[in-house]
């Protein structure tokens, strides 16, 4: 199954679907006529008329009421029309009786059912006109459009830093607010990306999907893989600006980066010498280790 962008709905030219805020759900808000506009389309009496009847003699049609505002019991927030009340309850419930015939999975809107439909008929009528990816979704074409335009319409209203997904914003804003609503609930851990909590939770599962096509090798995650990949195709991406130096990760050349810098971030707390690696640091500390253990043997002989 070919990996799309992170799934954000946006406004859809036929039913006005709303980008969504989280997760796959989709949020459809059909035009509304207001009730005034409704009011300007009826026949209107003569306003030199009190007699309440057409020129006909048929009397006026009843001129329709306010619509009155439906209130959510569980946040109080207030919608229009009923339907979209009782669509919007779902997300306190997580009732989704919206079910796909083919793999299973759930929706709380028949929309979202009918989209998630596209994947498994592979239909994919959205065409990027620039680099000709194909996608099943109108939101997700535009979604695309803006690595191409560099469109960034999310601001962070904390620092001002612009995103181009709504998703990557809210990740975002929870550096600032500090909120971690991502649990582990083998060890507790939280986090603030649910990216990070599945990562995770491999490790106490033992999990890896991500698997090499070449040599078969099992990663936890799909980064890691990729550099893994790299080893076979001999690509290196990533350049000291100072040097040339080509590297497979990003990890590699920042390591490299040091030299140039002269920068040494990790230090024995025992003796105080500084390392530009970590496992340079780890090596060095066995040296106090293996000193301790000697100092006790000979002790232990006196």
């Amino acid at each position: 199954m070919v990996k799309e962008e992170e799934e954000e709905k946006e406004e859809d030219a036929v039913f006005g679907v709303k980008e969504e805020e989280e997760g796959e759900e989709v949020t459809v808000t059909l035009e509304e006529e207001e009730t005034g506009d409704l009011i300007n389309n009826r026949e209107r009496p003569d306003s030199h008329s009190d007699s309440g009847k057409t020129s006909s003699g048929k009397p006026y049609p009843e001129m329709p009421k306010p619509a009155r505002q439906q209130h959510c019991s569980q946040c109080n927030k207030s919608f229009k029309w009923l339907w979209k009340l009782k669509e919007h309850e779902r997300t306190h419930t997580g009732e989704k009786p919206f079910q796909c015939s083919q793999c299973g999975k759930s929706y709380t809107q028949l929309v979202s059912l009918k989209r998630h439909k596209g994947i498994h008929s592979g239909e994919k009528p959205y065409h990027c006109s620039q680099c000709g990816k194909i996608f099943t979704q109108l939101g997700n074409l535009n979604k695309h459009k803006r690595i191409h335009t560099g469109e960034k319409p999310y601001p962070c209203s904390h620092c001002g830093k612009n995103f181009r997904l709504s998703d990557n914003l809210k990740e975002h804003e929870r550096t600032h607010t500090g909120e971690k609503p991502y649990h582990c609930s083998l060890c507790g851990k939280d986090f603030t990306k649910l990216g990070n909590l599945k990562e995770h939770e491999r490790k106490h599962t033992g999990e890896k999907p991500y698997h090499c096509s070449q040599c078969g090798k099992r990663f936890s995650r799909s980064p890691d893989l990729k550099t893994h990949e790299r080893t076979h195709t001999g690509e290196k991406p990533y350049h000291c600006s100072q040097c040339g130096k080509s590297f497979t990760d990003l990890d590699s050349l920042n390591i490299h980066k040091r030299i140039h810098s002269k920068e040494k971030p990790y230090h024995c707390f025992q003796c105080g010498k500084s390392f530009t690696k970590r496992g340079n640091l780890k090596r060095h500390e066995n040296i106090h280790t293996q000193g301790r253990k000697s100092s006790q043997f000979v002790k232990s002989l006196n």
